[in-house]
Formats: C-alpha cells, structure tokens, sequence
C-alpha cells in the first residue's frame, strides 16, 4: 500500500509540474495569414489561470473577391510540450462587415482553434495556428473556412 501511495505522489507531483508552466499574464502583437487572399488582425491574449487564456483579434481581410473586417473571441487550454514549446486549442465566436464591391454587411461566426507556440526567455512569443471558421450570412460566408496564421506578441 505504501508503494502505490508513494507512486501516486510522484505522479500527482509530475503532472503538477507539467501544468505549472505559467503563461503571461497578457500579450499584444500580430497575426498574419489568412485562407485566400491576406489577412492581418491585432491580437490581445489575456492570462485566466495557470493553463486558460482569452484571445481576443480584431482583423481585416483582403481577397480578390471581398474586403472584411472581423473581431473575434476565443477562450484557449495552454499545454506545455517541452521547454519553451506550448500547444493550444480554443473555441469562439465572433463578428464582422464585408464589402463585395456590389454588395456588403454583417456576418456571425463560430471558430475553433489549435497551434503551437514557442515562449523566449526574453517577452516574445511566436506561435503558428490554424483556425477553422464556420460563418453565417448567404452573400459572404456561409461555409468552412481554414484560417492559418503565423502570430507575433510582445508579453507584458
């Protein structure tokens, strides 16, 4: 019985440690990358816990078929992989206009969200993700996107 408690211990300690890893408490910066087209949003993460963050952007995109703006919130798990390396996965929601040049409006999105990211000793973080947007509005987007983007952020 001792054995199995002594093991129990050192686990219950290994995966406390793992968790540890803090994250800053915030971080501003730029994600770039888009699905069709470019895109560009400026990106605040705000520090929840220990391993839980909200990520908020505010974007535009710029296709050959139709300019847009979007802001977007996701609450994220932060997970260490080893050293400096982190993985994340997220879900949100958000909003935005379009412009079509003959038609523009509004339009809702639900989003879904993993990367990896790499925090150096020194407050910057990179991190590359890839998010999935499934929005609602007939003219604009109706249908799945994949929005993968290479984020830069300074951590304060």
């Amino acid at each position: 019985m001792k054995k199995i408690l002594g093991l129990f211990s050192i686990l219950a300690l290994t995966v406390c440690s793992m968790q540890a890893q803090s994250i800053s408490e915030n971080a501003i910066g730029l994600r770039l990358g888009d699905n069709d087209g470019f895109g560009g949003e400026i990106s605040y993460q705000r520090h929840l816990s220990d391993n839980n963050r909200l990520e908020f952007d505010l974007g535009w995109r710029d296709s050959n078929n139709v300019d847009a703006f979007k802001l977007v919130g996701l609450y994220q798990w932060v997970m260490p992989l080893d050293g400096n390396f982190n993985w994340f996965v997220g879900a949100g929601a958000g909003l935005g206009s379009f412009d079509t040049g003959e038609n523009d409006g509004t339009f809702a999105l639900v989003a879904g969200d993993i990367g990896i990211e790499y925090n150096f000793d020194f407050p910057l973080i990179l991190s590359l993700d890839m998010r999935p947007e499934l929005g609602f509005n007939d003219e604009y987007s109706d249908d799945l996107d994949l929005d993968i983007a290479l984020g830069i952020r300074y951590q304060f």
